[in-house]
């Protein structure tokens, strides 16, 4: 196989990305980096099925749980650490292969990404504490005041983009919508996309599974010591925070639901996370003029068969 190509391995969660990116690792002596948006922290390992501590070992892995969960990661911030690494891997002749199912960082590194400057933390943090301060009806009002345009975009709920939109608003005086129009800067590097289509009643079996595999590895034990570590604070608004599932195990061990009804409502909101993907992946990836100018060759599979996808991409 030609070094070049990087390979990028897409779809929805519970779909087996993760153990196609092992398999073709080893086939390709290649090194894996983290494409998911939750992933990148330390926190939470079992609940964002992250690779295990003896998947690690086998084979090198990049950008996973480099983050603490104070901290933030646009997808500008991992664009710029997942081209590093790739950089990095090339140089010293071995396979770059990004896997992960966030969408907004697969579009950034294939597609490149709206300069928009660096956010001060003082200006992040003001944003915050306002929403935090004026709840999210009043705040997303004001927004469509301030960005009507952009406001349009986004839906009401969606705290973490209209903060965001807010930020780069406050901080540069432009719209984001504004610089999301402005010529992407897109990366000098040819890609060969793996993308996993299951069927939908595969998926949620899987999906169903996975939650209660949750349960045996002990993801009541993790992410009861996070309600602990935050006990005291309001961080409500934090990327980690986000993670599917959280929500209604943190209900069921602050006495608020059985432990029944948590799961049931977990494995919902995974099927519904699942669901959303898989609609992101089907309309980003169609192969097409566009993908050809942006140097992405897309494979789509309904299911991850190792054997066939490494020959295919051999």
């Amino acid at each position: 196989m030609k070094q070049s190509p990087v390979i990028v391995i897409g779809g929805p969660t519970a779909c087996g990305k993760s153990g196609l990116a092992l398999a073709i690792a080893e086939n390709f002596d290649g090194i894996i980096v983290n494409a998911d948006a939750i992933q990148v922290y330390r926190d939470l390992r079992i609940l964002t099925a992250r690779p295990t501590e003896d998947e690690e070992k086998r084979i090198p892995h990049r950008l996973y749980g480099i983050l603490d969960a104070k901290e933030s990661c646009s997808a500008g911030t991992w664009q710029a650490l997942a081209l590093k690494e790739i950089e990095n891997i090339q140089n010293i002749g071995k396979l770059p292969i990004i896997v992960g199912g966030t969408g907004l960082y697969l579009k950034a590194l294939t597609e490149g990404i709206a300069p928009i400057p660096k956010i001060p933390l003082s200006v992040r943090k003001s944003v915050r504490e306002f929403y935090s301060e004026v709840g999210k009806a009043e705040f997303y009002t004001q927004f469509t005041k301030k960005d009507p345009i952009t406001a349009a975009r986004i839906q009401p709920n969606d705290a973490q983009r209209l903060m965001r939109a807010w930020e780069v608003m406050e901080a540069t005086g432009k719209s984001i919508s504004l610089w999301q129009e402005e010529k992407m800067q897109s990366p000098n590097l040819k890609f060969t996309m793996v993308v996993g289509t299951p069927l939908r009643e595969t998926l949620y079996a899987a999906c169903d599974k996975r939650i209660f595999n949750m349960i045996s590895d002990g993801v009541l034990e993790e992410v009861k010591a996070l309600m602990i570590r935050f006990q005291n604070e309001k961080f409500n608004n934090l990327p980690v925070f986000k993670a599917i599932a959280f929500k209604e195990f943190s209900s069921y061990l602050a006495g608020d639901t059985t432990l029944d009804i948590a799961i049931t409502k977990a494995q919902q909101q995974t099927r519904r996370y699942a669901k959303r993907q898989m609609t992101w992946f089907r309309n980003q990836t169609n192969i097409d003029a566009g993908n050809k100018k942006r140097n992405v060759k897309v494979l789509k599979y309904s299911y991850l068969n190792h054997d066939k996808i490494i020959s295919d991409i051999s």
